[in-house]
């Protein structure tokens, strides 16, 4: 005779199955958000290793606080950025145009987003769930 499937059985292995696939999902969001906008060894902007040797900073460097961990080619632009909406900026970089002004200035508006997410009440939520279990070996 053949061996009788209790309905209720069947139904909690798929329940159990679709927790396991949401709990792995928002893993997924969490490592994601942390691996790709906080690694410390690489520049926020293009993404290169970065050694992180004793600064050698020049004044404007010092004078201006860089909000971003970038290489040192990323930091002169930033720099170089922020000079240009201030009126200056260096006169020989004349790469640095309306459009080149643009793209920096939609990278920063990218930042703020990502960062108005991480900062959000939903994503916070999510990481006080991790807090509260452990995760499954």
């Amino acid at each position: 005779m053949a061996e009788i499937i209790s309905i209720d059985e069947k139904l909690d292995l798929s329940r159990e199955k679709k927790e396991a696939l949401i709990r792995k999902r928002k893993i997924l969001a969490v490592q994601k958000v942390f691996q790709c906008t906080h690694c410390a060894f690489k520049c926020e902007k293009c993404g290169t290793q970065i050694e992180h040797a004793p600064e050698q900073t020049n004044q404007l460097s010092r004078d201006l606080r860089v909000p971003y961990n970038f290489c040192e080619a990323c930091k002169e632009e930033y720099i170089d950025y922020i000079e240009r909406l201030k009126g200056g900026g260096d006169p020989d970089c004349y790469w640095h145009n309306e459009a080149w002004i643009d793209a920096w200035r939609r990278w920063i508006d990218y930042q703020s987003s990502v960062d108005c997410y991480l900062k959000s009440k939903e994503f916070n939520e999510l990481l006080q769930e991790f807090k509260q279990t452990r995760p499954e070996k």
